[in-house]
């Protein structure tokens, strides 16, 4: 058996992830000094750490604004722009495809209608006692629930076709869209704001106690994620190559297809609707690093975290001291992006 050296573009293009690992880590380190450090009021930062330094108390303002709002802020901030962008990655993984992204297979959609049914029917159901826990709660059952009824729909014999849950995925949207529609057309003014505010997404409203519920669920599927680089790599040689050399195929599409479930779900749960994290990033890293998915996983979700704080950085000062749905601001610096990236892959841009 002849040995292959490990040199050339490959060798090139695995020191350059293994770089960027170092650069994402203090891009992410930058993000979250400025999401702790920047806001709408006047606290200060560095004054909060010079007095944690030299064992001075805290004002009330100083603890509620930096303990209770910024730092429960930030972690959210992490825990989702890493979900969004890690669930990206595996999607166009698994279909091949580098321009797929969570919402192609309607789980985004199925959060969405369960946050319709919780903002438009909890006042008038018993789930009504929830309390602020409905909302998130009822996207996460609708994200969840659209993924196991297309995980049904997708496999048979054991065996799950990924072409049909893309199929699936795409009726089911246009199914859930239809019953969410059904539902905004009976909301009243104030039931239609919030869903507006809930669609655009935004991290005002995060909170230790949600943390609590999603972060632990959010974390565990990205564990899990990032034991799937080999099996995606293998799945992107085929299914029946992969199976000849030893990759479990059934098993990494069904584990991938629910660590997406969980972390989108969840994240969605908590955020609302913020798009482009998870089409974009896997996207731009697999043209920087190249397709190495055990270097892409990790990669993702430092850059999906560093970006989703960033944009949230933006979205409280650019008309301070009210507050730009985070949404807007990842769809304004992503769209072109995107664009950028159909340009250069039909040969329209050469950069």
């Amino acid at each position: 058996m002849v040995a292959i050296s490990d040199t050339g573009p490959r060798r090139d293009r695995r020191q350059t992830a293994r770089a960027a690992h170092f650069w994402l880590l203090i891009l992410l380190a930058l993000s979250m000094v400025a999401s702790l450090a920047i806001g709408a009021s006047g606290v200060s930062l560095w004054a909060v750490l010079g007095k944690l330094a030299t064992a001075q108390p805290l004002d009330l303002a100083e603890h509620v604004v930096l303990f209770d709002i910024r730092l429960p802020r930030l972690l959210t901030g992490i825990v989702v722009g890493a979900a969004l962008a890690v669930s990206g990655a595996l999607m166009q993984g698994l279909f091949r495809n580098p321009l797929a992204d969570p919402g192609i297979v309607g789980v985004s959609a199925g959060a969405g209608l369960g946050a319709v049914v919780a903002i438009v029917l909890g006042p008038v159901l018993p789930i009504a006692v929830l309390g602020a826990a409905l909302l998130p709660l009822a996207a996460f059952i609708g994200a969840w629930a659209s993924m196991l009824i297309l995980y049904r729909v997708a496999t048979r014999a054991g065996r799950t076709s990924v072409a049909t849950m893309l199929l699936a995925g795409i009726a089911l949207a246009a199914l859930a869209g239809a019953a969410s529609g059904l539902l905004v057309y009976h909301a009243d003014d104030d039931q239609l704001r919030d869903l507006t505010f809930w669609q655009l997404g935004s991290l005002t409203g995060a909170s230790w106690a949600k943390m609590a519920i999603a972060g632990p669920v959010i974390l565990g599927a990205l564990l899990i994620a990032l034991t799937l680089g080999r099996g995606l790599n293998g799945l992107a040689l085929g299914e029946a190559a992969a199976h000849h050399i030893g990759i479990p195929v059934q098993r990494t599409k069904t584990t991938a297809i629910l660590c997406v479930a969980a972390a989108t779900g969840a994240a969605v749960a908590i955020s609302g609707g913020i798009g482009f994290i998870g089409i974009v990033v896997p996207h731009l890293l697999r043209l920087a690093t190249g397709p190495d998915h055990r270097m892409l996983l990790l990669n993702s979700a430092l850059l999906g975290a560093s970006l989703l704080l960033l944009a949230d950085v933006i979205s409280r000062v650019v008309i301070a001291p009210a507050e730009l749905p985070i949404g807007i601001v990842t769809a304004v610096l992503g769209a072109p992006v995107f664009i950028w990236i159909l340009l250069r892959q039909r040969g329209v841009v050469d950069l």
